[in-house]
């Protein structure tokens, strides 16, 4: 038998790997050019935004494009700031009216906190619960304040009870709603993982249910307080000699539009402060939203 014929294989040398387009050592290895949506700090976008926003105003008032009836300078408003903060307004100090508003804001606020959301924790476990309260709530949550501020007037009269009723009626529907909404937040798997352990049906609930809901009613809390400051114009129209929003229709009447957009920037700015106070405090309680 022949001896077996033996062809040589060419072996292709094994391919080195270029040093020059290895990582640098401690460099961040990038996979993809693309981001998440949304990601990163947008702060500085938002400060520039705000001083260009100055800056037309500025130019627009200075120019004379608008007349000071209709648009009044930045120099004029902040002047108005001043004197209201100094008390050398003819009127009541700056610190009587923002207070007496915040009285109201978030007393109403509060009160609003305490029975609404109970009341969405109840509708969300509960069929019972959801018939009773569902059709008042989807009721008179599309009206506009103005339109039942007459006959809260006439049932409760023209003391603080109405301006702080009309607060916490505009706070108390997307409070509610915000909670139903988070008790359905909680998956079957979840819940059944904590049967099987061995908790109660109260256990779910305080243990899963609850924290799973959390999220939600803090954005339910940040939009009812955004409602509160929106109605609290409306609520101080109700014979009120003091507060800011008092203070911007006393404005208006007499046509001082610098006093009434120095009253809307105060109101929005402290606003815009609870609303970071309470981004804030979601941050702390709820950290896992959004990793799940």
């Amino acid at each position: 038998m022949p001896d077996a014929i033996t062809v040589p294989v060419a072996v292709k040398p094994a391919t080195q790997p270029d040093a020059s387009a290895a990582p640098a050592k401690g460099a961040k290895l990038r996979t993809s050019s693309f981001k998440v949506p949304g990601e990163g700090s947008s702060g500085t976008i938002s400060v520039v935004t705000v001083l260009a926003l100055l800056v037309l105003w500025a130019v627009v008032t200075n120019i004379g494009w608008i007349k000071p009836l209709f648009l009044p300078s930045p120099r004029a408003v902040f002047q108005q700031f001043y004197e209201y903060l100094t008390g050398q307004a003819n009127d009541k100090p700056l610190w009587q009216h923002f207070l007496a508003s915040m009285f109201r804001v978030f007393s109403a606020f509060l009160l609003a906190c305490a029975a609404a959301i109970p009341v969405g924790i109840a509708m969300g476990m509960s069929r019972w619960a959801r018939g009773i309260f569902d059709p008042p709530l989807e009721f008179y949550r599309p009206l506009p304040p103005l339109a039942y501020l007459p006959l809260i007037i006439i049932w409760f009269g023209i003391d603080e009870l109405p301006k702080v009723l009309l607060i916490f009626l505009s706070c108390f529907a997307p409070l509610a709603l915000a909670a139903r909404s988070g008790m359905r937040s909680a998956s079957q798997e979840q819940m059944n993982a904590a049967y099987s352990m061995g908790a109660s049906y109260m256990q779910v609930i305080r243990h899963v249910i609850l924290p799973s809901a959390l999220p939600d009613i803090l954005v339910g809390m940040r939009i009812a307080i955004g409602f509160g400051w929106t109605t609290l114009v409306a609520a101080e129209m109700v014979a009120a000699n003091v507060g800011l929003g008092q203070m911007v229709l006393n404005a208006s009447n007499f046509l001082r539009t610098d006093i009434v957009i120095m009253g809307i920037i105060v109101i929005g700015v402290v606003a815009y402060l609870f609303d970071l106070l309470m981004r804030w405090t979601e941050r702390r309680l709820v950290p896992w939203k959004g990793r799940m």
